[in-house]
């Protein structure tokens, strides 16, 4: 089958190979049909070395679509089903899943070690125990969540992880107040879906902030009411808050820099929301006195920071409403064998998100 692999960290290029076979399969276990994958930005993340993932490996973590055969012990799916794939699936034993905080099991990051392809020349690894830049996957059956017929795949994709990912941000992790104030630090998809949480919320005023201009255009179409250049946050700042800061600041973006910025622009006794992935080796340098005296709260939120399931649920019923817009967060469609043209358009900031069909 064909898949697009990363031969070595630091390599800015995928190969996409017709000699890769997935592997796994048995009991517990599932076989996709991949239809449709988003490109997210912790993609390159892992392919920068960035985000730590044994190579090679497929990369590929947010999509959706058909399963083809089930090991012994799957009950939830049969083949035929169309399903989303989750990355971080809840294992229901461990003591994070007991304590209702699914998001937090590690059952799904310790399938990251172990290899879901192979080829002539040896084992190839799956990003975040998955790999969905491939013609097929075989993963844990937990990670297959069934959807209904009406989600199309490309749809159902990004709720696979950016979608999820910036709308719990804002529903969950931060439960954003009506009438409050907000600001977005990087406005790609995952920011881009934290504006419409926001919006759901009530907030009153939603301040998008990208180096972008066709992401902060976007972002007003989302749902943000003023849309600026990081340059202009200062002045925002004022206009905005008079002053004192925003209630609600998500750092969509992953680098201390951009959190730094966040937590200053960020009023006392605010919520400071740190979203994006960032790096082992990148830290946050926050003073004792001002932890204390500023009171602000810092929310990291790791996959929107509820139950994923139930976020899943959540959002195809929001979207089935017309209350968040999921077709126009895909801005561009690129088949397999182009994913490189993808992986530009990400870099360059053009695409809230590439829809990789496969």
């Amino acid at each position: 089958m064909r898949a697009a692999v990363l031969h070595e960290i630091g390599q800015d290029k995928l190969e996409v190979l017709d000699d890769v076979e997935s592997t796994g399969f048995g009991p517990g276990r599932v076989r996709i049909r991949v239809r449709a994958t988003g490109l997210c930005h912790s993609d390159l993340s892992a392919m920068a070395g960035v985000l730590p993932q044994p190579a090679p490996f497929v990369p590929g973590h947010e999509g959706a679509g058909e399963i083809l055969e089930v090991g012994e012990g799957v009950t939830h799916v049969k083949p035929g089903d169309r399903v989303v794939v989750c990355w971080l699936p809840a294992c229901g034993a461990c003591p994070a899943c007991k304590r209702g905080q699914t998001q937090l099991c590690l059952a799904g990051f310790m399938n990251a070690g172990t290899p879901n392809f192979k080829r002539p020349g040896g084992d190839v690894f799956g990003f975040a125990g998955t790999g969905t830049f491939a013609e097929e996957v075989v993963v844990d059956a937990g990670c297959a969540v069934p959807i209904p017929d009406d989600v199309p795949f490309d749809i159902a994709a990004l709720i696979g992880c950016g979608v999820t990912t910036g709308l719990g941000a804002a529903l969950n992790t931060a439960d954003v107040d009506a009438g409050s104030s907000v600001a977005v630090i990087g406005c790609g998809g995952v920011g881009i879906s934290a504006i419409q949480g926001a919006r759901l919320k009530g907030a009153a005023e939603i301040v998008a902030v990208d180096p972008v201009a066709s992401r902060r255009e976007s972002a007003l179409a989302f749902g943000a009411t003023k849309a600026i250049s990081p340059d202009e946050l200062p002045d925002a700042k004022q206009q905005v808050t008079g002053g004192e800061g925003f209630d609600y600041v998500f750092e969509v973006v992953g680098r201390s820099a951009t959190a730094r910025t966040a937590y200053e622009n960020t009023r006392r006794g605010g919520t400071l929301v740190v979203v994006g992935a960032g790096a082992l080796d990148d830290h946050l340098q926050l003073s004792m006195f001002e932890l204390f005296f500023d009171e602000k709260r810092i929310l990291p939120s790791m996959y929107g920071g509820g139950d994923v399931l139930r976020s899943y649920e959540r959002t195809i019923a929001l979207w089935r409403a017309g209350r968040v817009d999921l077709e126009s967060l895909i801005t561009h469609r690129v088949p397999l064998a182009d994913i490189n043209e993808a992986l530009d358009q990400m870099r360059q900031g053009t695409a809230l998100r590439t829809c990789i069909e496969i």
